[in-house]
């Protein structure tokens, strides 16, 4: 179940990161705060390639690698849950979220995927396991 987790969540940051940078582009622009002092294409474009490359690492990455995969993919979905809130607070339409309703609805999600990213990469287990181990 872990393992068939870890895959689609790695399948849906590919999907994701692909779309970043082709056919979602200008969708994805309205996610990226106005205060935020960095051009909007640029973020755009570079959180693709940050997706896709954390969507090859949940697909390919080597048992040993997984946990700092986990940490990682988790991490990313903290820093862009800002672009979520502003999205939300500046009332920005995208990806069907034409209601304040529907956006903040997206908000409680974002938690899911951190989640998700940490037990289906065995992050969590890591963590606890090492700070079970005695120190010398």
């Amino acid at each position: 179940m872990r393992t068939l987790a870890r895959i689609v969540l790695g399948l849906f940051l590919l999907f994701a990161g692909t779309a970043h940078l082709t056919f979602g582009r200008e969708e994805f622009r309205a996610q990226v705060p106005s205060w935020l002092p960095v051009d909007v294409d640029l973020v755009v474009l570079a959180s693709g390639v940050v997706e896709i490359l954390l969507g090859l690492a949940l697909v390919a990455a080597p048992q040993a690698a997984r946990p700092l995969v986990g940490w990682l993919t988790a991490g990313f979905f903290v820093a862009i849950f800002p672009g979520n809130v502003a999205q939300w607070v500046e009332g920005r339409d995208a990806f069907g979220l034409d209601t304040d309703a529907a956006r903040v609805t997206r908000l409680f999600f974002q938690p899911v995927l951190v989640v998700w990213a940490l037990w289906s990469t065995g992050a969590w287990r890591a963590w606890r396991e090492q700070r079970a181990r005695p120190t010398t």
